[in-house]
């Protein structure tokens, strides 16, 4: 397992210079909102204004993830393969990245009744990217640079990219990256 960590976090820190970032979901992460204030990382609720204490607990916050710190040694050791969010590489601050992923918190049905978009579940981003048109494509990935995804088996990272309005996707076994990169 630690092989798999070391794999994975090779590609959320490549060395090109870009952030890494994490939307992680508060109702599928225990004890997050207290992890974030004890370990500190830069980070931000994607919910506006003042929220109850119940609330902050199940909200999505955006993480600014650093290489060999304690939150993201965490993320990976006990997030990975649990569907606590979905990771995101840009050249964005947090503070744009905030208000480009707050843009679709909230979708419309067929009726135009508001509904709650989980986009940061990874289960639900695997499946949701590759039905988006070209527009979509670009308003979901606007900064972002390449959403990084856990696959079904855990052993498996998806890579999504948008090039010319088209969905670009790459499945990395993280066991095999690990004996190639070794």
């Amino acid at each position: 397992m630690e092989d798999l960590r070391q794999a994975l976090q090779q590609r959320v820190f490549p060395e090109t210079g870009i952030n890494a970032y994490a939307v992680l979901d508060g109702a599928s992460v225990p004890d997050l909102v207290s992890r974030l204030y004890e370990l500190e990382p830069e980070h931000a609720c994607l919910y506006s204004g003042e929220l109850a204490p119940d609330m902050a607990e199940i909200a999505p916050y955006l993480v600014h993830l650093q290489p060999k710190t304690d939150f993201s040694d965490w993320v990976f050791k006990h997030g990975w393969g649990n569907h606590w969010g979905i990771l995101a590489h840009s050249y964005s601050g947090l503070r744009a990245l905030r208000q480009h992923f707050r843009g679709f918190l909230r979708v419309h049905d067929s009726k135009g009744q508001p509904l709650l978009f989980r986009y940061y579940d990874p289960r639900v981003m695997r499946t949701y990217l590759p039905t988006c048109n070209s527009q979509e494509l670009q308003k979901v990935f606007g900064p972002v640079e390449t959403y990084l995804v856990e696959g079904e088996d855990s052993n498996v990272l998806l890579c999504f990219q948008e090039t010319a309005g088209s969905l670009k996707a790459q499945e990395v076994k993280l066991d095999e990256a690990v004996a190639v990169d070794a």
